[in-house]
């Protein structure tokens, strides 16, 4: 008997209040699988559902893993259902590690720290490369009396399965995310080996299409021991500014810059300002113009000046104060009571000791950070040899006097200033992104 002609148990039905609202949750077993149906809306005739079929990612979904892309998809999905007010999240609990379970894909991810890529690695524990039949969701949806829908999905083997089911997809939705270091390698061999659309969406800036082009952007990510790999980024005018002689900064580049920028926080660790930035700006540095997940805030604030109420801590994104012993230890106390992680590290002669600052984060698992400002901590990763990399944004605009990107830093004359190498240059609409290596002087 087909997986297709076998009838459905259902297990229980019940509402599940979420941060996307209330779903009609029916549970299903199928053959030994259990499968959630998250409902929005009435499903009515049957037709033209808007359809996500989840595959269980305990490490993705609940742990906000950034190996895969499993978190930031349910969570397009369920946010496109919501809006939609009319549809099904399938979440299959059985499809760990594409079918073979949390053991061994933790074992897999073992094998790819090794240098296998995920096929391999499940090839190598004697499995196939995707062990997963997506027939027994179908026959669910059909139980459901669903009869056509839009499919939410980067991979064509869904859309085969409700095919077959005699489910007819009306058409096939992508769910891109932007690329993480982390998961760079995962999603390009989802697209080349498994024949998924492409998982990280439409270019971010003229040819930068894949992950490894947004790589044209952050270079070859080389942490050492002592410090992760370190990326400057900044938009600034023709004439070198960053800001008027007022402060506004806002908005200096275009949108399709600014998107440049979301993803290439998406890609890193951590995010670094200095409190100047926090006081002036109010950032949130959160990850909001593409799909993807948000870096870990690190905010350089030797005395804890922060305000309160300040964005970054916010609890949309995990938040890393690094400060000095001149800091209050109550105020420190009362930071980490909101959840907050405070560090505090030497006096430098310009605040935080950031040598050590560097070498506490890399110890604490950061491996790539994008620092977006300001000035003058731009100016001390330059002067003191700590940036790897350099993005700058080029708007066409003239302001005239204003905040200088770069400060002082020391050259006296043009052979020793700082070189950038191996670049690259792209447009982002009406900007001009030119990223490169720093030359070690």
């Amino acid at each position: 008997m087909s997986s297709t002609s076998v009838v459905p148990t259902e297990l229980a039905e019940l509402t599940l209040p979420t941060p996307f609202g209330e779903w009609q949750t029916r549970a299903f077993d199928h053959e030994g699988s259990v499968h959630l149906y998250l409902c929005r809306g009435a499903i009515g005739d049957g037709e033209d559902i808007l359809v996500r079929l989840h595959s269980g990612c305990l490490t993705g979904d609940a742990l906000g893993s950034l190996r895969c892309d499993c978190g930031v998809q349910l969570r397009q999905a369920q946010r496109a259902i919501a809006a939609e007010g009319r549809g099904v999240l399938v979440y299959s609990t059985d499809h760990e590690g594409r079918g073979i379970g949390l053991a061994n894909k933790l074992r897999a991810y073992v094998l790819q720290d090794g240098g296998l890529d995920t096929l391999q690695a499940n090839q190598h524990l004697g499995f196939p490369a995707d062990q997963r039949t997506f027939a027994d969701a179908a026959a669910c949806l059909r139980a459901l009396g669903i009869r056509s829908v839009r499919l939410m999905s980067n991979n064509p083997d869904k859309a085969r399965a409700l095919a077959d089911a005699g489910i007819h997809v009306l058409r096939v939705e992508g769910l891109p995310t932007a690329a993480h270091t982390r998961n760079v390698r995962y999603l390009t061999t989802k697209q080349d080996l498994l024949g998924h659309r492409v998982p990280m969406g439409p270019p971010l800036a003229d040819d930068v299409s894949r992950p490894a082009d947004i790589g044209a952007l952050l270079g070859t990510v080389r942490p050492t021991e002592k410090k992760p790999y370190m990326v400057i980024k900044y938009a600034q005018t023709l004439d070198g500014r960053i800001a008027t002689s007022t402060g506004d900064s806002r908005w200096i580049s275009g949108e399709e810059e600014r998107r440049v920028s979301h993803g290439l926080r998406a890609s890193c660790d951590a995010v670094v300002v200095g409190v100047g930035t926090v006081l002036r700006d109010d950032p949130q540095l959160t990850v909001r113009m593409v799909p993807g997940a948000s870096p870990i805030r690190v905010v350089l604030d030797s005395t804890l000046r922060i305000p309160d109420g300040s964005l970054v801590l916010a609890d949309d994104a995990a938040t890393t104060i690094v400060t000095t012993d001149r800091s209050s230890p109550d105020r420190r106390d009362d930071l980490r009571r909101r959840g907050v992680s405070v560090v505090v590290v030497p006096s430098g002669p310009r605040g935080v000791d950031l040598d050590v600052a560097l070498q506490v984060l890399r110890e604490d698992g950061i491996r790539s950070a994008l620092v977006e400002g300001g000035a003058r901590v731009i100016t001390s990763f330059l002067s003191r040899n700590l940036a790897d990399r350099l993005v700058v944004g080029i708007a066409p605009r003239l302001i005239g006097s204003g905040t200088d990107a770069v400060h002082d830093l020391g050259v006296t004359d043009v052979s020793r200033s700082i070189r950038i190498e191996r670049r690259a240059v792209h447009l982002a609409g009406e900007d001009v992104l030119i990223a490169g290596d720093v030359a070690r002087q």
